[in-house]
């Protein structure tokens, strides 16, 4: 699911389908209403955005919960680190609501959490 813009988005050559959006909510609704689960590898505003969407929506139960793994412990430790020290210590947050995150540099972990996402999400279909 592509943006558009004036730099920088364009296709992964891996996918075989490809869908383009103008606008940013539009596309973050589709990342939300179709994923199984969120993998935010690093990557700049635009990550965080949809990062923090994902996260807003399970906190406030807006959707059901999915797995949401940030990949690179480099890259995601310092953010992990204010959240607890900051935002759990501000009462903004809960311990509950930062359970809602995998940090992770391992892709076989990254498979795991979504197969037995994956399975869940199966045994409350038959339910």
């Amino acid at each position: 699911m592509n943006i558009e813009l004036p730099m920088e988005q364009k296709p992964n050559p891996y996918q075989n389908i490809a869908l383009n959006f103008r606008y940013f909510f539009v596309r973050k609704v589709m990342f939300v209403r179709y994923s199984i689960g969120y993998v935010c590898m690093p990557g700049g505003f635009g990550t965080l955005d949809e990062f923090f969407e994902a996260l807003t929506l399970m906190q406030t139960h807006k959707v059901y919960p999915i797995p949401l793994v940030l990949f690179g412990s480099d890259f995601w430790n310092g953010l992990m680190d204010w959240m607890k020290a900051k935002m759990l210590e501000y009462g903004t947050i809960s311990e509950e609501d930062l359970a809602l995150i995998t940090v992770t540099d391992d892709p076989h972990e990254v498979v795991k959490i979504m197969v037995a996402h994956r399975e869940w999400k199966d045994r409350q279909r038959k339910n």
